[in-house]
Order: C-alpha cells, then sequence, then structure tokens
C-alpha cells in the first residue's frame, strides 16, 4: 500500500468519484470492498486520497461499475453534479 506523504503536490493526487457512486447503487465499503475482493479498509483510503489503487484494482473498479477508469479516477477534481446539472452557484 502506498500512502500519500504530508509533502505530496497536488499535481499527483488522484481525486475519485467512489463516494458518489457507491451511494447511487446503495453500497457500503464493506459491499464495494466484498465484490471487488479488498479489505474495507481499502475502500476507505481510496475514498479520502490515502491511497493510489494499482492498475489491476483501478480495472476491478472499472468493471465493477461499468464505467472507464477516467470516469472513477482522475488527476484533476470532478466538477460537482450540482454545478454540471444547475450551472453552478448563484
Amino acid at each position: 500500500m502506498v500512502a500519500k506523504s504530508a509533502g505530496r503536490s497536488a499535481a499527483l493526487t488522484l481525486f475519485n468519484r467512489l463516494p458518489v457512486l457507491r451511494a447511487e447503487r446503495g453500497l457500503s465499503r464493506q459491499d464495494l470492498a466484498a465484490a471487488i475482493d479488498v479489505n474495507y479498509q481499502t475502500i476507505g483510503y481510496l475514498e479520502r486520497g490515502e491511497y493510489a489503487p494499482s492498475l489491476d484494482l483501478a480495472f476491478r473498479l472499472s468493471d465493477y461499475f461499468g464505467l472507464p477508469i477516467e470516469a472513477i479516477f482522475s488527476r484533476a477534481p470532478f466538477t460537482p453534479l450540482s454545478e454540471k446539472v444547475y450551472g453552478g452557484p448563484s
């Protein structure tokens, strides 16, 4: 497991949509972890950006959610859904 170091630059941060994807499907961290065969704590580390997934794990998540990897993980922050749907804060 590779933890994010305190001095890691923002350019190396990996953002993800895992909490949103889990919520849309009514999954707990435990449910998702069991489905992709990892420890539930790994899901928490991923969601908090404390762990970058291996390529294998990224593909397992992609397959599970039926989405391309870049729809789940990004080097840039994802645009909030409210901004996409409603055009941003008023």
